[in-house]
Order: structure tokens, then sequence, then C-alpha cells
């Protein structure tokens, strides 16, 4: 449940996307495994700055509330409205429907810096 056209962090955020436009930020397969049954998701407003390791948002389940994190520097150009009403599809398609944002990054080279799937595994492994 890794994909290896993907990049990720430590935090477990995916992202898609080669940085030659708007990158696609989700939380990963293990994160909503992890979590449970997720019942409600805050994400930025369109047009929002982040910073690498800022807070987007948060994602709720019957377990807890997490944090999700920038995985880089840009704007949030798009969101995934869909959530607001089907946060569950987190569960269902972590990697498809139940993407999170898609943001413009500053510096589309700082993607190189991410977990690939392997190094991704390795950290889920452990």
């Amino acid at each position: 449940m890794i994909p290896e056209d993907l990049r990720y962090t430590a935090e477990h955020e995916w992202v898609s996307g080669d940085g030659t436009g708007p990158v696609r930020v989700g939380i990963t397969h293990f994160a909503q495994d992890a979590l449970g049954d997720i019942v409600f998701v805050q994400l930025p407003e369109v047009g929002t700055a982040v910073q690498a390791g800022d807070s987007l948002g948060e994602v709720e389940s019957t377990k807890s509330v997490s944090e999700i994190y920038a995985p880089i520097a840009g704007t949030v150009v798009a969101r995934n409205d869909t959530l607001g009403d089907e946060p569950e599809l987190i569960n269902a398609e972590p990697y498809a429907a139940g993407w999170l944002v898609e943001i413009a990054p500053e510096d589309p080279a700082v993607l190189g810096t991410l977990l690939d799937a392997a190094a991704y595994q390795a950290l889920t492994e452990n």
C-alpha cells in the first residue's frame, strides 16, 4: 500500500507530482489506518501560504485528532472540499479521492528531498 510514484514525509503525508505544476498532498494508508474511522477534516483556504512543516489543518477520527503538515513550502491552490461531506474518503481511498490539498511549490527541487517509497516503507516498519 505504498505507491512507488509518490514522495513521502516522516509525518505520513504523501506528495504526487514533479513540481512543474501544483503537487497533490494527502495522508498515507499507514496514517489513515492508524487513525481509524475519519469523521472530520479541517483544510486551509485556497491562497494560504505554507512553509514546510507548518500545520495545514486537522484530521479527526473516532480515536484522536491529528495535525496535517505541509510537506513543502508554497501556496495552497486547491482543496478537496468533498471531504467536508465525505471525510471517510480518506479511509477508503487515501491515494485517490481522499487527497487533501494541492500546493504550488515555492521550490520544486525540494520534492527530491522527500522520502521515496522504499525509505517510507523502512520508516513504517520500525
